[in-house]
């Protein structure tokens, strides 16, 4: 079950739900949803719980690497930050986060991507990924 107002907790998960975590053990939750996952390259998947969150697995070691907050997620992200917040107050709080212009998303080193809604600069959805995200043999499942 996904706790919607658990704390957002980089490099460990969202919701209860732990980073690292193999399918198997998130199948409850992914039956929740009637959607196919989403084919992300070659060895990437994404499950959408709607509204909720999203769970990004590797389809080769079947590890869990990125959780994204959404919509109806209440938890914060440093007992502060929350979906919905303005930008604005988001770095105000975390003067981490820079915003990259490629990826269109404002990252932190500490392990966490921020997509804002471009209209009213509001946070749309929090993230939360592992460490070796950028490693080689990543998305072979090497970690």
């Amino acid at each position: 079950m996904i706790d919607l107002n658990a704390p957002i907790i980089p490099w460990e998960g969202i919701g209860g739900i732990s980073l690292y975590s193999h399918i198997e053990q998130l199948n409850d939750i992914i039956q929740r949803t009637n959607k196919a996952p989403l084919q992300l390259g070659k060895y990437l998947i994404r499950y959408e719980i709607e509204d909720e969150v999203d769970l990004w697995f590797n389809v080769v070691n079947g590890k869990l690497f990125k959780i994204t907050a959404s919509k109806n997620y209440k938890g914060k992200l440093f007992d502060r930050i929350y979906v919905g917040m303005h930008i604005d107050k988001v770095i105000e709080f975390e003067p981490s986060f820079v915003y990259d212009d490629f990826e269109e998303v404002y990252c932190s080193p500490k392990g966490i991507f921020i997509e804002t809604d471009p209209i009213d600069n509001t946070v749309l959805w929090i993230s939360v990924y592992i460490k070796e995200l950028d490693s080689d043999g990543f998305e072979e499942g090497n970690w």
